[in-house]
């Protein structure tokens, strides 16, 4: 399972979902990767913490190689870290990341994720990748290499106005890029069931017949705890009410394939 966690919209939640379903496969027994391509690294220092510095064995040093010739260029898992945790692992990103942007377009390596994540599937059973909030070079990457596409969306009016926008990007790279790519669903985060806002606006999503899951996730300070701990919340509060919200939010994704 190549699963991509995607919004344009900045703040929605796209690490702390990646890592988090991550993290509960992990602590199932299950070998699982987490691919960072957000230049802002909030994957890589949740999993890493102060050791997410990783020079030339990131994501900058695996598309810098990918720029240049070389007899025998490194293969994918030579990027690939350890984590703390059991059954865990990482391709970190880089803050200078987003510097190679132009290059990797103008040399159109749109495909070299694609052909790194099938060398790691070999390996990792389930791959997770987190993407930056925008649509450019590698988050097509890395819709072009994943099999599932995973929406956070947090509920307000913005976010529902550049939904449409995301659905019509990820609809052009199947049809363009990639045919075996589907929208798994929208996760509907820091929802609020008691205000009437968020109530709202979900039910216009459903009523549009948007794949919305049935697991909401809550706004909850835990969130900022667990990431200031570099702790994923199953090992870090496993019984707390969202750690549990993960859960089933897991298992409705397992149950859906």
């Amino acid at each position: 399972m190549r699963r991509v966690v995607f919004n344009q919209k900045g703040g929605v939640g796209k690490s702390s979902i990646a890592v988090n379903l991550a993290a509960i496969s992990a602590s199932r027994g299950v070998r699982t990767l987490v691919v960072d391509l957000d230049p802002q690294c909030n994957s890589t220092h949740y999993l890493l913490g102060d050791d997410s510095n990783v020079p030339e064995t990131d994501a900058y040093g695996f598309f810098e190689q990918a720029l240049s010739f070389q007899l025998k260029p490194k293969s994918a898992d030579a990027f690939v870290h350890a984590t703390p945790f059991a059954n865990l692992s990482i391709l970190p990103s880089h803050p200078e990341l987003g510097d190679l942007q132009s290059k990797l377009e103008s040399k159109h390596k749109i495909y070299k994720l694609r052909d790194a994540i099938e060398q790691l599937a070999e390996e990792y059973e389930a791959i997770y990748i987190d993407t930056p909030p925008a649509f450019n070079f590698f988050t097509l990457s890395a819709l072009v290499a994943a099999e599932r596409c995973l929406i956070p969306f947090d509920c307000d009016e913005f976010a529902r106005q550049a939904l449409y926008n995301l659905l019509n990007n990820v609809r052009e790279t199947q049809a363009d890029h990639n045919d075996r790519l589907e929208v798994e669903g929208i996760v509907v985060n820091q929802y609020q069931p008691r205000a009437s806002l968020p109530q709202k606006i979900v039910a216009g999503l459903i009523a549009e017949n948007l794949p919305v899951l049935a697991t909401r996730l809550s706004a909850s300070v835990k969130m900022k705890e667990s990431h200031n701990e570099a702790r994923p919340l199953i090992y870090m509060a496993p019984n707390h009410k969202l750690t549990q919200e993960f859960v089933l939010l897991y298992e409705e994704l397992e149950a859906g394939q």
